[in-house]
């Protein structure tokens, strides 16, 4: 797999057939549709997307892209152009632990680097990739908004700040066993 493989649309063999939300994410979706103005429908894409991706493992099929189009009544290449282009949003599915890295020049300057090659050593994948028994992806990342506590780290939802080799080391390991 190549670099940033969760930017790329997922093969046919991985698209669902449907998409459409749970009753709960209508009722999110909606809420979110209403705090826009109705004369802007694509203010509300963004939120939405992240409603659909958060709804199917953390990554967004081509159905998610036409449901969402048609439930907010805009031009599907509106919310195609938005899902491509912001790196939140992934188009591939994902590991059970998304490792997300910041490279910016804080986070290397402090040894995210060093915290990448330790990562896909230990995991035995490379940026855009997912492990084999998919418990695992990593993706190298612009800035995590954490600059200040640099080298940053985000898994799944979660931000680790302040790393080191050792400490790095024994987050991956831990979340190896499930903690």
């Amino acid at each position: 797999m190549s670099e940033n493989n969760f930017r790329k649309i997922a093969p046919e063999s991985l698209q669902p057939d449907e998409f459409k939300f749970s009753k709960s994410n209508i009722e999110k979706a909606n809420s979110i549709r209403s705090s826009y103005p109705s004369n802007y429908p694509e203010s509300s894409i963004m939120p939405i997307l992240m409603i659909a991706q958060n709804q199917n493992n953390g990554w967004i099929p081509k159905k998610a892209i036409e449901y969402v189009a048609n439930f907010l009544k805009v031009p599907e290449i509106k919310v195609l152009e938005i899902a491509t282009f912001y790196t939140m949003y992934n188009l591939s599915p994902i590991g059970e632990y998304h490792i997300e890295i910041c490279t910016t020049t804080p986070c290397m300057l402090r040894g995210s680097d060093n915290i990448l090659k330790q990562c896909e050593k230990k995991l035995g994948i490379r940026v855009g990739e997912k492990s084999k028994d998919s418990k695992f992806s990593l993706n190298r990342v612009e800035c995590l908004g954490a600059c200040v506590n640099a080298p940053v780290v985000k898994i799944n939802e979660n931000y680790y700040e302040d790393l080191n080799d050792v400490s790095f080391n024994v987050l991956i390991d831990k979340f190896k066993l499930g903690k």
